[in-house]
């Protein structure tokens, strides 16, 4: 098989605020007003998944006592500002399919 034709996601294992674990592929990632946001969905994990709803994730890197680490956005104008961008990303890439 031709290395042109094999994909291997960007997988991150993120663990909420209880503490659970579970990965996430990154879809996009894009630097805006300074700050750098990824864009992810979970990752499949079985083929049940294939038959449920997707959720978009959005993060922010931020520093956390000299770490980088990747956080909820709890601003909402800046959450809507962001998810529109990579809206309209993944829309374009949809179209140009």
């Amino acid at each position: 098989m031709s290395e042109m034709n094999e994909y291997t996601p960007d997988l991150f294992e993120l663990i909420d605020e209880d503490g659970n674990k579970r990965n996430f592929e990154l879809i996009d990632a894009a630097e805006i007003d300074g700050e750098q946001y990824f864009a992810m969905v979970p990752a499949i994990e079985d083929e049940d998944f294939l038959d449920a709803d997707c959720d978009l994730v959005i993060l922010k890197a931020i520093e956390d006592n000299g770490e980088e680490i990747l956080a909820s956005i709890d601003d909402d104008d800046e959450f809507e500002v962001i998810a529109g961008y990579f809206m309209q990303r993944l829309q374009e890439a949809i179209d140009e399919d």
